[in-house]
């Protein structure tokens, strides 16, 4: 893996951009589509115009990939998103923001532009109230068009939203409903937080915010049937660093580990605040109410990855690791304090489960991972884990490949919990080209029942998720 741990500059193999926008209408096929697959995977991921210097991984402009798979046969199209600034250093020809440090600083020998936007929609890709959209946590949502790929522009709920929009909202499977949340929402590296709701219809249910104990990257969060939690971690925001040139966010693990815990629907003036020794957390899989009890299974790290400490020494590497966690808060017994016990010892991450119990208790689960086969650290296995039984099932690549984000399918809208597919794109190292692999969701270990055969490469990305030809 090219890749400097501490700035999360990213350069070579399946890490390093592509430059061609692609159209595949007819993709060859290994094994047989089920028919029961009639929709579009669209996957996100940083993909930059242009080489820029000391770039931070996580500012390169958004590049879509979608999958079409119908009647047993597949398509493939790619487009980047085209932002303000995207367009501006199209017209350019050139970088203008410098991409590091977070701060949204341009080139010291940038041309002048109107655009001051540099937001870049790179993270993740979903579909609600009738909008595909690209996000990224300090923008609003962008539009797009899910059959062209084209670029629509910001959505901003008729002017109730405003930014920071996290790329981590979470869809109520009962009501529609989809909750966000914004960090540094009353200025570069704050420590106001907004948190909102919108219906099914797109319309704003509701807005609140509130300060965090401090300016903390939060990219993840946790919601359930009747909670919603957010984790400030000890990865801060600091506009002094920045203006030295200084990593924007670095670690500070002597500030510890808070969780704010709000009730859906209440007023942000009632969070209540437990503390936890220090730790990071990219991203959540799922969580729920077991009584007074909320339970979170969490991707759990002692310290990040990509970012280095406050005081310029490298992080050990053996804390960056990510493995299941579950954290338990008790909301009757009046402590300050929440629980976190390891559930599996693979190092993972991009959790998945069945999207219909999402803020409840759910069976089945599924993550990329590292197996003892690995090289550089790049996830080459798929975990599915069933709670009930305990059982891990594992699926590993051929040696040298690597996997992305698993996204799970049911096979019809009423099917049981589990009961479908895994899609993820899969880097073939030798050939330095992608494929889609499609596995049986709770029989990972059997391999792919089908693969969707690219003659392009799809570099590494962050999230992506299903629309129903349907949608």
């Amino acid at each position: 893996m090219a890749r400097d741990s501490d700035t999360g500059t990213l350069n070579a193999g399946n890490w390093a951009p592509v430059r061609e926008e692609r159209d595949d209408y007819v993709l060859p096929i290994k094994g047989e589509l089920p028919r029961e697959l009639r929709g579009t995977l669209f996957r996100n991921g940083p993909n930059p115009q242009f080489d820029t210097p000391d770039a931070h991984w996580f500012v390169g402009d958004g590049m879509l990939h979608a999958f079409t798979l119908e009647n047993g046969k597949a398509s493939y199209r790619n487009r980047w998103v085209r932002t303000p600034k995207f367009l501006a250093e199209h017209d350019a020809g050139r970088a203008i923001w410098s991409g590091k440090g977070f701060s949204g600083q341009k080139l010291p020998d940038a041309p002048p532009t109107p655009v001051i936007d540099g937001g870049v929609a790179n993270t993740n890709v979903i579909w609600h109230a009738g909008k595909l959209l690209a996000l990224e946590e300090a923008h609003l949502p962008t539009e797009i068009d899910p059959r062209t790929l084209a670029t629509r522009g910001y959505v901003d709920y008729a002017q109730r939203v405003a930014r920071p929009v996290t790329a981590h909202p979470k869809i109520d499977p009962v009501t529609g409903e989809l909750i966000f949340f914004g960090y540094n929402a009353t200025g570069p590296f704050s420590t106001g937080m907004t948190v909102g709701a919108i219906a099914a219809s797109g319309v704003v249910n509701s807005l609140e915010r509130f300060d965090a104990p401090y300016s903390s990257m939060v990219h993840d969060f946790i919601v359930t049937a009747k909670h919603v939690l957010f984790p400030i971690l000890p990865l801060t925001g600091s506009m002094e660093r920045a203006m030295r040139g200084l990593p924007a966010y670095a670690w500070e693990p002597d500030k510890g580990a808070y969780v704010g815990v709000m009730k859906r629907g209440g007023s942000a003036k009632d969070i209540r605040w437990f503390r936890g020794e220090a730790c990071y957390v990219f991203h959540v899989m799922n969580a729920w109410e077991e009584g007074d009890t909320i339970v979170a299974d969490v991707m759990h790290r002692e310290a990040p990855v990509l970012f280095p400490s406050a005081d310029g020494k490298p992080i050990p590497p053996e804390k960056q690791i990510a493995r299941l966690a579950r954290w338990t808060f008790d909301m009757a017994d009046g402590s300050d304090t929440f629980t976190r016990v390891y559930l599996d010892d693979l190092e993972a991450e991009f959790p998945r489960i069945d999207d219909r119990r999402a803020g409840l208790a759910n069976r089945h689960s599924w993550f990329a991972a590292v197996s003892t086969r690995a090289i550089d650290g790049m996830f080459n296995s798929i975990a599915h884990v069933d709670n009930t039984t305990g059982r891990r099932k594992l699926y590993e690549l051929p040696k040298g490949d690597a996997i992305s984000e698993p996204v799970f399918v049911s096979r019809t809208a009423d099917a049981p919990e589990g009961d479908g597919w895994l899609l993820a794109t899969v880097w073939r190292a030798a050939e330095n080209r992608s494929d889609l692999v499609v596995l049986d969701a709770t029989e990972v270990e059997r391999g792919p029942v089908a693969t969707v055969q690219l003659a392009s490469r799809v570099p590494f990305g962050l999230h992506g998720n299903w629309m129903p030809a349907a949608a």
